[in-house]
């Protein structure tokens, strides 16, 4: 009988592949536990950040040149006009861009303007004190996000021009889509903002659901692309809950923040500086638990598969796969419970914002 192999496994193959990759590419054939370590540490620190350049793994050939498999990205500075450049000219962070006469550093992630030898000063706390342009380069990130706007946008058109075609019965994606759009609908908007307003808020309520669900779903596979574990993302998100919120919050809303009814005067005053902070703590909340959830599960997983490399034995190395394995079938889950409680806290805030009350 052949077995059958899923998707999942092949991910977890392409992980311990790129363990090995970036180990050789970093340290060698390192033998001490210390060093495997090391390796370890440095290779979930690698995964978790964004980049210049699209690099899927990298590999040392045999005449000691490193190789690297990807494609670099547009780098965008302004600094004292607009700078566009490729970020192969940073070669991996290991070169200094000259663009201009003006010289760039990519140093941990970030590009510092620097001079012809690529000189990093620092403070007493060792930080770095030299000149950062803006950044609106299109880093890794990025360049999800614009994937998954037009991964949206095709499904959602479709799924439209299905059911002007069929006469409201969709066809081919739209079947796939229909019964998340309805759940969307009938089990997060109605109950929680109402038959009267609901409608207002499902445009966006579906765009942050499928946008959540799909990027932590690329968050799984062994790219490299995490977004929602950067917490810019997150914030952005949030921000903009809060926004919708505050805007669409009506005379009871706030009446209910700064003078509650039926509260005597004086416990009015002390309440009313906790309920106002209250508004910031909650999309607070959405940012840190959307941010927190995903980049532990990723950490977690990739510590796991670290593992494999520090047992060096059958019966370690083969637990710690299996673990893995497990733990990333349930990440499955937790990318879509994650987009999930996103939409229905934010439809909850929405409801509370618009709620009516019949005071006597």
């Amino acid at each position: 009988m052949r077995r059958k192999i899923t998707v999942k496994t092949i991910t977890l193959l392409l992980l311990l592949v790129s363990f090995v990759t970036y180990g050789q590419e970093e340290h060698g054939h390192a033998d001490s536990g210390s060093d495997r370590a090391s390796e370890v540490k440095a290779y979930i620190q690698h995964h978790l950040k964004d980049s210049y350049d699209f690099n899927l793994f990298s590999w040392t050939a045999d005449s000691g040149e490193e190789k690297h498999f990807g494609f670099p990205l547009p780098v965008i500075l302004w600094d004292g006009g607009l700078k566009v450049f490729s970020s192969s000219k940073f070669h991996h962070g290991e070169t200094v861009a000259e663009v201009d006469g003006n010289y760039y550093k990519n140093y941990h992630g970030k590009i510092y303007k620097t001079d012809a030898e690529g000189t990093i000063t620092y403070d007493n706390e060792h930080h770095a004190t030299n000149e950062k342009p803006l950044d609106f380069s299109i880093t890794k990130n990025v360049l999800l996000i614009m994937m998954v706007f037009a991964i949206m946008f095709f499904m959602f058109s479709r799924m439209a021009k299905s059911y002007k075609k069929n006469g409201g019965m969709p066809k081919g994606m739209g079947r796939f889509l229909e019964p998340i759009v309805l759940y969307v609908r009938d089990e997060i908007a109605r109950p929680n903002i109402g038959e009267k307003h609901y409608k207002r808020y499902m445009s966006y309520l579906l765009t942050v659901f499928f946008f959540v669900w799909i990027v932590n779903l690329f968050g799984l596979t062994p790219i490299g692309m995490n977004v929602t574990n950067n917490i810019a993302v997150t914030l952005c998100l949030a921000l903009i809950t809060y926004i919708i919120t505050t805007v669409s919050g009506n005379k009871n809303y706030w009446k209910h923040i700064f003078w509650m009814p039926g509260v005597p005067v004086p416990m009015k005053i002390i309440l009313a500086p906790i309920e106002l902070l209250g508004t910031f703590i909650k999309p607070f909340a959405l940012m840190i638990r959307l941010y927190a959830n995903i980049t532990a599960g990723h950490v977690v997983i990739m510590s796991i598969i670290g593992m494999i490399f520090l047992f060096q034995n059958w019966l370690g190395s083969g637990l710690s796969f299996l673990l893995a394995f497990v733990l990333a079938i349930l990440e499955l889950l937790v990318a879509a419970l994650q987009a999930y409680i996103f939409t229905v806290l934010s439809a909850l805030y929405f409801g509370m914002a618009v709620e009516e009350h019949d005071h006597h």
